[in-house]
Protein backbone atom coordinates (compact mmCIF):
# COMPACT_ATOMS: atom_id res chain seq x y z
CA UNK A 1 0.00 0.00 0.00
CA UNK A 2 1.32 3.45 -0.90
CA UNK A 3 1.28 6.48 1.35
CA UNK A 4 -0.40 9.52 -0.17
CA UNK A 5 -0.68 13.11 0.91
CA UNK A 6 -3.60 14.11 3.09
CA UNK A 7 -6.62 15.27 1.05
CA UNK A 8 -9.87 16.52 2.54
CA UNK A 9 -12.22 13.58 1.90
CA UNK A 10 -15.66 13.86 0.30
CA UNK A 11 -16.60 10.74 2.25
CA UNK A 12 -15.24 10.15 5.74
CA UNK A 13 -15.62 7.38 8.28
CA UNK A 14 -14.23 6.37 11.62
CA UNK A 15 -10.68 5.22 10.89
CA UNK A 16 -11.11 2.06 12.92
CA UNK A 17 -14.30 1.19 11.04
CA UNK A 18 -12.67 1.83 7.68
CA UNK A 19 -9.69 -0.32 8.61
CA UNK A 20 -11.56 -3.05 10.53
CA UNK A 21 -14.88 -3.38 8.73
CA UNK A 22 -14.30 -2.45 5.10
CA UNK A 23 -15.29 -4.23 2.86
CA UNK A 24 -16.97 -6.96 4.93
CA UNK A 25 -19.22 -5.12 7.43
CA UNK A 26 -21.54 -2.10 7.18
CA UNK A 27 -20.60 1.12 8.98
CA UNK A 28 -21.67 4.76 9.18
CA UNK A 29 -20.09 7.44 6.99
CA UNK A 30 -20.26 11.22 6.61
CA UNK A 31 -20.01 13.12 3.33
CA UNK A 32 -19.90 16.62 1.83
CA UNK A 33 -22.41 16.17 -0.99
CA UNK A 34 -25.52 17.66 0.65
CA UNK A 35 -26.53 20.73 -1.35
CA UNK A 36 -24.41 19.83 -4.38
CA UNK A 37 -26.04 21.33 -7.52
CA UNK A 38 -26.07 17.95 -9.31
CA UNK A 39 -28.07 16.48 -6.42
CA UNK A 40 -30.82 19.09 -6.30
CA UNK A 41 -34.29 18.52 -7.79
CA UNK A 42 -33.96 20.87 -10.83
CA UNK A 43 -30.81 19.13 -12.07
CA UNK A 44 -32.20 15.68 -11.25
CA UNK A 45 -35.29 16.51 -13.35
CA UNK A 46 -32.97 17.42 -16.23
CA UNK A 47 -31.13 14.13 -15.80
CA UNK A 48 -34.44 12.25 -15.87
CA UNK A 49 -35.15 13.85 -19.24
CA UNK A 50 -31.71 12.91 -20.59
CA UNK A 51 -31.35 9.28 -19.49
CA UNK A 52 -32.60 6.39 -21.66
CA UNK A 53 -35.98 5.23 -20.38
CA UNK A 54 -34.67 1.78 -19.44
CA UNK A 55 -32.31 3.43 -16.93
CA UNK A 56 -35.20 4.90 -14.96
CA UNK A 57 -37.42 2.91 -12.60
CA UNK A 58 -40.27 4.23 -10.47
CA UNK A 59 -43.42 3.15 -8.72
CA UNK A 60 -45.58 4.02 -5.73
CA UNK A 61 -43.72 4.45 -2.47
CA UNK A 62 -46.65 2.88 -0.62
CA UNK A 63 -45.37 -0.67 -0.68
CA UNK A 64 -44.68 -3.40 1.88
CA UNK A 65 -41.24 -4.32 3.18
CA UNK A 66 -41.89 -7.79 1.75
CA UNK A 67 -43.47 -6.57 -1.48
CA UNK A 68 -44.72 -9.04 -4.09
CA UNK A 69 -42.97 -7.98 -7.34
CA UNK A 70 -46.10 -8.84 -9.33
CA UNK A 71 -48.32 -6.39 -7.44
CA UNK A 72 -46.22 -3.24 -7.10
CA UNK A 73 -48.54 -0.21 -7.51
CA UNK A 74 -47.54 2.21 -10.24
CA UNK A 75 -47.64 6.00 -10.51
CA UNK A 76 -49.21 7.52 -13.62
CA UNK A 77 -46.66 10.28 -14.19
CA UNK A 78 -43.65 10.55 -16.48
CA UNK A 79 -40.15 10.55 -14.91
CA UNK A 80 -39.62 14.32 -15.07
CA UNK A 81 -42.97 15.00 -13.42
CA UNK A 82 -42.15 12.48 -10.69
CA UNK A 83 -39.08 14.53 -9.77
CA UNK A 84 -40.85 17.88 -10.00
CA UNK A 85 -43.78 16.68 -7.87
CA UNK A 86 -41.87 14.39 -5.54
CA UNK A 87 -43.19 16.04 -2.38
CA UNK A 88 -46.75 14.99 -3.25
CA UNK A 89 -46.37 12.24 -5.90
CA UNK A 90 -46.32 9.37 -3.41
CA UNK A 91 -43.51 7.84 -5.47
CA UNK A 92 -40.16 6.11 -5.29
CA UNK A 93 -37.68 6.54 -8.17
CA UNK A 94 -34.17 5.44 -9.07
CA UNK A 95 -32.12 6.92 -11.92
CA UNK A 96 -29.62 4.23 -12.86
CA UNK A 97 -26.12 4.46 -14.30
CA UNK A 98 -25.87 8.23 -13.77
CA UNK A 99 -22.16 7.97 -14.56
CA UNK A 100 -23.16 7.96 -18.24
CA UNK A 101 -23.47 11.73 -17.76
CA UNK A 102 -19.93 13.23 -17.70
CA UNK A 103 -20.77 15.65 -14.88
CA UNK A 104 -22.12 12.91 -12.66
CA UNK A 105 -19.23 10.63 -13.52
CA UNK A 106 -16.76 13.29 -12.38
CA UNK A 107 -18.67 13.66 -9.11
CA UNK A 108 -18.64 9.92 -8.50
CA UNK A 109 -14.95 9.59 -9.35
CA UNK A 110 -13.92 12.48 -7.08
CA UNK A 111 -15.95 11.01 -4.23
CA UNK A 112 -14.65 7.48 -4.52
CA UNK A 113 -11.08 8.67 -5.09
CA UNK A 114 -11.25 10.44 -1.73
CA UNK A 115 -12.04 7.08 -0.10
CA UNK A 116 -9.18 5.38 -1.95
CA UNK A 117 -6.77 8.04 -0.72
CA UNK A 118 -8.11 7.82 2.83
CA UNK A 119 -7.22 4.12 2.68
CA UNK A 120 -3.69 4.93 1.52
CA UNK A 121 -4.02 4.35 -2.23
CA UNK A 122 -3.08 6.68 -5.08
CA UNK A 123 -5.95 5.74 -7.37
CA UNK A 124 -9.30 3.97 -7.49
CA UNK A 125 -7.72 1.16 -9.50
CA UNK A 126 -5.09 0.61 -6.81
CA UNK A 127 -7.90 0.40 -4.23
CA UNK A 128 -9.82 -2.16 -6.33
CA UNK A 129 -12.64 0.27 -7.14
CA UNK A 130 -13.57 -0.85 -10.65
CA UNK A 131 -16.70 -0.53 -12.81
CA UNK A 132 -17.89 2.61 -11.04
CA UNK A 133 -21.67 3.19 -11.27
CA UNK A 134 -24.08 5.62 -9.66
CA UNK A 135 -27.75 5.29 -8.72
CA UNK A 136 -29.72 8.37 -7.73
CA UNK A 137 -32.83 7.91 -5.56
CA UNK A 138 -35.70 10.36 -5.18
CA UNK A 139 -38.54 9.39 -2.81
CA UNK A 140 -41.73 10.99 -1.58
CA UNK A 141 -42.41 11.30 2.17
CA UNK A 142 -43.22 8.05 3.98
CA UNK A 143 -42.04 5.80 1.15
CA UNK A 144 -40.60 2.30 1.46
CA UNK A 145 -37.94 0.53 -0.55
CA UNK A 146 -38.70 -3.19 -0.08
CA UNK A 147 -36.31 -5.79 1.30
CA UNK A 148 -33.69 -6.61 -1.36
CA UNK A 149 -29.98 -7.02 -2.03
CA UNK A 150 -27.62 -5.49 -4.58
CA UNK A 151 -24.90 -6.91 -6.82
CA UNK A 152 -22.17 -4.40 -5.94
CA UNK A 153 -20.47 -2.67 -3.01
CA UNK A 154 -21.98 0.69 -2.17
CA UNK A 155 -21.29 3.92 -0.33
CA UNK A 156 -24.83 5.19 0.21
CA UNK A 157 -24.91 8.96 0.71
CA UNK A 158 -28.03 10.74 1.94
CA UNK A 159 -28.52 14.28 0.63
CA UNK A 160 -31.98 15.53 1.66
CA UNK A 161 -34.66 14.52 4.17
CA UNK A 162 -34.70 11.82 6.81
CA UNK A 163 -34.23 8.13 6.06
CA UNK A 164 -33.97 4.83 7.94
CA UNK A 165 -31.69 2.26 6.31
CA UNK A 166 -31.70 -1.26 7.83
CA UNK A 167 -29.05 -3.81 6.80
CA UNK A 168 -28.85 -7.56 7.49
CA UNK A 169 -25.96 -10.04 7.53
CA UNK A 170 -25.56 -11.72 4.13
CA UNK A 171 -24.02 -14.85 5.68
CA UNK A 172 -27.20 -15.66 7.64
CA UNK A 173 -29.04 -18.15 5.42
CA UNK A 174 -32.03 -18.09 7.79
CA UNK A 175 -32.66 -14.61 6.35
CA UNK A 176 -31.83 -15.16 2.67
CA UNK A 177 -31.15 -18.56 1.08
CA UNK A 178 -28.74 -19.20 -1.80
CA UNK A 179 -31.68 -19.66 -4.16
CA UNK A 180 -33.15 -16.31 -3.11
CA UNK A 181 -29.82 -14.59 -3.63
CA UNK A 182 -29.67 -15.84 -7.22
CA UNK A 183 -33.29 -14.94 -7.90
CA UNK A 184 -32.89 -11.46 -6.41
CA UNK A 185 -29.89 -10.77 -8.61
CA UNK A 186 -31.31 -12.14 -11.85
CA UNK A 187 -35.13 -11.91 -11.77
CA UNK A 188 -36.41 -9.28 -9.36
CA UNK A 189 -34.46 -7.78 -6.48
CA UNK A 190 -37.28 -8.00 -3.87
CA UNK A 191 -36.81 -10.60 -1.15
CA UNK A 192 -39.24 -12.16 1.31
CA UNK A 193 -39.13 -10.40 4.68
CA UNK A 194 -40.39 -11.77 7.97
CA UNK A 195 -40.88 -9.66 11.11
CA UNK A 196 -38.73 -12.17 12.99
CA UNK A 197 -35.76 -10.72 11.08
CA UNK A 198 -36.16 -7.30 12.72
CA UNK A 199 -33.89 -7.96 15.71
CA UNK A 200 -31.08 -9.04 13.37
CA UNK A 201 -30.95 -5.78 11.43
CA UNK A 202 -28.56 -2.86 11.88
CA UNK A 203 -30.41 0.44 11.41
CA UNK A 204 -28.77 3.65 10.22
CA UNK A 205 -30.81 6.81 10.91
CA UNK A 206 -29.77 9.21 8.16
CA UNK A 207 -30.03 12.96 7.69
CA UNK A 208 -28.39 15.17 5.05
CA UNK A 209 -24.64 14.54 5.20
CA UNK A 210 -25.00 11.03 6.63
CA UNK A 211 -24.62 7.70 4.90
CA UNK A 212 -23.54 4.11 5.28
CA UNK A 213 -21.38 1.50 3.61
CA UNK A 214 -23.41 -1.44 2.24
CA UNK A 215 -21.30 -4.53 1.47
CA UNK A 216 -21.95 -6.74 -1.54
CA UNK A 217 -25.17 -8.75 -1.29
CA UNK A 218 -26.09 -7.58 2.21
CA UNK A 219 -29.93 -7.51 2.31
CA UNK A 220 -31.57 -4.24 3.33
CA UNK A 221 -34.75 -2.20 3.28
CA UNK A 222 -35.28 1.53 3.51
CA UNK A 223 -37.98 3.98 4.50
CA UNK A 224 -38.27 7.74 4.41
CA UNK A 225 -39.82 9.97 7.08
CA UNK A 226 -42.10 12.98 6.65
CA UNK A 227 -40.09 14.85 4.01
CA UNK A 228 -39.06 13.97 0.48
CA UNK A 229 -35.71 12.27 0.14
CA UNK A 230 -32.70 12.45 -2.16
CA UNK A 231 -29.91 9.88 -1.88
CA UNK A 232 -27.22 8.38 -4.09
CA UNK A 233 -25.55 4.98 -4.17
CA UNK A 234 -21.92 5.21 -5.26
CA UNK A 235 -21.11 1.66 -6.31
CA UNK A 236 -18.26 -0.34 -7.74
CA UNK A 237 -17.50 -3.93 -8.62
CA UNK A 238 -14.22 -5.63 -7.76
CA UNK A 239 -12.93 -8.45 -9.94
CA UNK A 240 -14.24 -10.99 -7.45
CA UNK A 241 -17.68 -9.40 -7.38
CA UNK A 242 -17.83 -9.44 -11.19
CA UNK A 243 -16.87 -13.11 -11.16
CA UNK A 244 -19.60 -13.98 -8.66
CA UNK A 245 -22.19 -11.93 -10.54
CA UNK A 246 -21.38 -13.62 -13.85
CA UNK A 247 -21.70 -17.03 -12.24
CA UNK A 248 -25.06 -16.13 -10.67
CA UNK A 249 -26.40 -14.98 -14.05
CA UNK A 250 -25.14 -18.03 -15.93
CA UNK A 251 -26.45 -20.36 -13.22
CA UNK A 252 -29.84 -18.68 -13.51
CA UNK A 253 -29.88 -19.17 -17.27
CA UNK A 254 -28.94 -22.85 -16.91
CA UNK A 255 -31.54 -23.34 -14.22
CA UNK A 256 -34.09 -21.79 -16.56
CA UNK A 257 -33.58 -24.60 -19.07
CA UNK A 258 -33.90 -27.28 -16.40
CA UNK A 259 -30.29 -27.70 -15.31
CA UNK A 260 -29.95 -27.28 -11.50
CA UNK A 261 -26.77 -25.52 -10.37
CA UNK A 262 -24.71 -25.26 -7.20
CA UNK A 263 -24.02 -21.77 -5.79
CA UNK A 264 -20.67 -20.17 -6.76
CA UNK A 265 -17.72 -21.51 -4.80
CA UNK A 266 -18.88 -25.09 -4.22
CA UNK A 267 -17.52 -26.44 -7.52
CA UNK A 268 -14.47 -24.32 -8.44
CA UNK A 269 -13.50 -26.23 -11.60
CA UNK A 270 -17.02 -26.07 -13.01
CA UNK A 271 -17.22 -22.43 -11.99
CA UNK A 272 -14.11 -21.67 -14.05
CA UNK A 273 -15.49 -23.45 -17.13
CA UNK A 274 -18.87 -21.76 -16.85
CA UNK A 275 -17.26 -18.36 -16.36
CA UNK A 276 -15.05 -18.71 -19.44
CA UNK A 277 -18.01 -19.71 -21.62
CA UNK A 278 -20.36 -17.03 -20.26
CA UNK A 279 -17.83 -14.24 -20.71
CA UNK A 280 -17.02 -15.31 -24.27
CA UNK A 281 -20.71 -15.17 -25.18
CA UNK A 282 -21.39 -11.85 -23.44
CA UNK A 283 -18.31 -10.27 -25.05
CA UNK A 284 -19.66 -11.25 -28.46
CA UNK A 285 -23.05 -9.61 -27.89
CA UNK A 286 -21.80 -6.54 -25.99
CA UNK A 287 -21.92 -4.23 -29.04
CA UNK A 288 -25.65 -4.94 -29.34
CA UNK A 289 -26.29 -3.32 -25.96
CA UNK A 290 -25.80 0.15 -27.42
CA UNK A 291 -29.42 -0.03 -28.60
CA UNK A 292 -32.14 0.28 -25.96
CA UNK A 293 -34.41 -1.97 -28.04
CA UNK A 294 -31.74 -4.67 -28.14
CA UNK A 295 -31.06 -4.29 -24.42
CA UNK A 296 -34.72 -5.09 -23.81
CA UNK A 297 -34.56 -8.15 -26.07
CA UNK A 298 -31.35 -9.42 -24.47
CA UNK A 299 -32.70 -8.94 -20.95
CA UNK A 300 -35.82 -10.89 -21.88
CA UNK A 301 -33.78 -13.76 -23.40
CA UNK A 302 -31.42 -13.94 -20.43
CA UNK A 303 -33.75 -13.19 -17.52
CA UNK A 304 -37.23 -14.17 -18.64
CA UNK A 305 -40.40 -12.49 -19.81
CA UNK A 306 -40.60 -10.06 -16.86
CA UNK A 307 -37.04 -8.78 -17.19
CA UNK A 308 -38.33 -5.41 -18.42
CA UNK A 309 -40.95 -5.10 -15.68
CA UNK A 310 -40.11 -1.47 -14.92
CA UNK A 311 -40.95 -0.25 -18.43
CA UNK A 312 -44.61 0.72 -18.58
CA UNK A 313 -44.95 -0.28 -22.21
CA UNK A 314 -43.89 -3.87 -21.44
Amino acid sequence: MNTVSSVAPVISADRDALRRDFPHQPFAIRHKLAGHPLLMLPRIAQLAAELPRDLIEYNSGKVAISQDPDSIPSVDLDPVEIVRRIETAGAWMVLKRVETSPQYRALLEDTLLSVARARGFNSMADAGFEQLEGFLFVSSPNSTTPFHLDSEDNFFVHVHGEKFFTIFDNTDRSIVSNDEIERSMTKHRNLTYDESFASKGKEFHLFAGDGCYVPYQWPHWVRTADSFSISMAITWKTREVRRLNDLHFFNSMLRGIGLPQQPPGLQPVRDALKLAFYRAVTAAIRPLRASMAMRRVLRRIALGKRANYYLKET
